[in-house]
């Protein structure tokens, strides 16, 4: 017969602090782990930060070139000829530091257009 989860869990709930220390040394112990480690490992796993900047990459320009072209001119402001420069040396970033809703919106308007687009 096997012991639940809920089992241990209502035994350890029913023990007294130090009961509960003893408990964890002799896991430790038995399992050769230390609690300390997985708890400052779970903290560092919550630590990691949501990515506020994204850069716009244009990985391929698809078949409307002249599409894209035009795309790319109106997101940044080039003119015709460094627009067909930079959709001609993809993969390149079109813009970069951009907030979620930008990079997205920009993205949108790029793939509308034929191209392929990263965010990162």
């Amino acid at each position: 017969m096997s012991i639940t989860k809920d089992q241990i869990i209502e035994a350890v709930a029913e023990m007294s602090v130090m009961q509960v220390v003893e408990l964890i040394e002799a896991m430790e112990e038995k399992f050769g782990v230390s609690a300390a480690a997985a708890v400052a490992s779970a903290g560092e796993a919550a630590v990691v930060e949501e990515q506020t900047e994204f850069d716009v990459m244009l990985t391929a320009i698809g078949p409307n070139k002249v599409s894209v072209i035009k795309a790319v001119r109106s997101a940044t402001g080039l003119g015709l000829k460094e627009a067909k420069g930079l959709v001609e040396a993809a993969p390149c970033a079109v813009k970069e530091a951009l907030s979620k809703g930008e990079a997205e919106t920009l993205k949108k308007e790029l793939e509308e257009a034929g191209a392929s687009v990263d965010l990162k």
